[in-house]
């Protein structure tokens, strides 16, 4: 008998489900054929690797310590078929991005745009996600490159930073003419405001601002979405805080400075340290830089 990569497919299905019936639905195969296979698979490595005596399915001690390395064999020959695949000239070419959600607003339109028009060849699978499953996909290979904020990142990310972006009160009210003064952050307590809900990164900076300067405004609406927010804005006399690249797209929406000011946050691109880097993810890579250079 000789070890097939089934075999290390079949035993990961297994332990992911707890059953080898609801195993064998996702794997399209007879629970007999996979329980036989998984023995196949025990009696070549003359180990148990599933304990079947409870009402689900549990790896053992052995069984922890080999798939560990079975997902990581699989997860290598992935990525080395896209390296056979990879095309040079990049007339075709795949790359799989996740973006926090706020980039979406701002900043991934622009990003494939620019992808598309130098290289129409390469498909583009767009995932918006929060950072730390973002980090955690970069980690498992279900993503190639993220577009997150420098943190403590977990370990094997790598981040090169971008830009800094900062975060502004926004208002549909027009300025008056001594508009360019900040507005006391004090003031922020008499007014009522519509943000991001805790799903979002941007809801942590601003309410660490809010407390640094003791102050609590009145949140009269949370929104799960920035057009939702924008729109909210632009018709009430609702404030908010967003990142002042979203604000500076809308022409309705005026940015009031505050004193003091709002956090920068650094934006950085997410990169595995150790994963193979496509001809697609390079030019991607390459092209994020030059739009950052170009708009400042």
């Amino acid at each position: 008998m000789a070890l097939e990569l089934r075999h290390l497919r079949y035993l990961i299905a297994v332990a992911e489900n707890g059953t080898f019936t609801r195993a064998a639905e996702e794997l399209h195969i007879s629970q007999p054929t996979l329980s036989q296979q998984i023995k196949q698979l025990e009696r070549m490595l003359g180990a148990q690797l599933l304990d079947r005596t409870g009402r689900t399915v549990r790896l053992t001690d052995t069984g922890e310590a080999y798939i560990h390395h079975a997902r990581r064999a699989l997860r290598d020959l992935a990525a080395a078929e896209r390296a056979v695949h990879d095309v040079r000239d990049l007339t075709r070419g795949h790359l799989r991005l996740a973006v926090t959600p706020t980039f979406t607003a701002y900043l991934t339109g622009p990003l494939a745009a620019e992808l598309h028009s130098r290289h129409p060849g390469i498909t583009l699978t767009l995932r918006e996600m929060a950072q730390d499953r973002i980090e955690a996909g970069l980690l498992a290979d279900d993503i190639d490159l993220g577009i997150a904020f420098t943190a403590t990142h977990l370990p094997g990310i790598t981040a090169t930073e971008l830009f800094t972006e900062s975060l502004t009160l926004v208002t549909s009210a027009r300025r008056p003419a001594d508009g360019h003064r900040a507005l006391p952050v004090e003031h922020l307590a008499r007014m009522q405001l519509a943000l991001l809900n805790g799903d979002f990164a941007t809801r942590t900076h601003i309410d660490d601002y809010f407390a640094q300067h003791g102050i609590s405004p009145r949140t009269a609406v949370e929104a799960n979405s920035i057009q939702a927010l924008t729109a909210i804005v632009q018709r009430t006399t609702l404030a908010t805080v967003l990142p002042d690249a979203i604000a500076h797209d809308h022409p309705h929406l005026t940015l009031v400075p505050l004193d003091p000011p709002l956090p920068v946050r650094t934006v950085a691109l997410l990169t595995r340290t150790d994963a193979y880097q496509s001809a697609a993810a390079r030019a991607f890579t390459g092209l994020t830089h030059d739009l950052v250079r170009a708009r400042g």
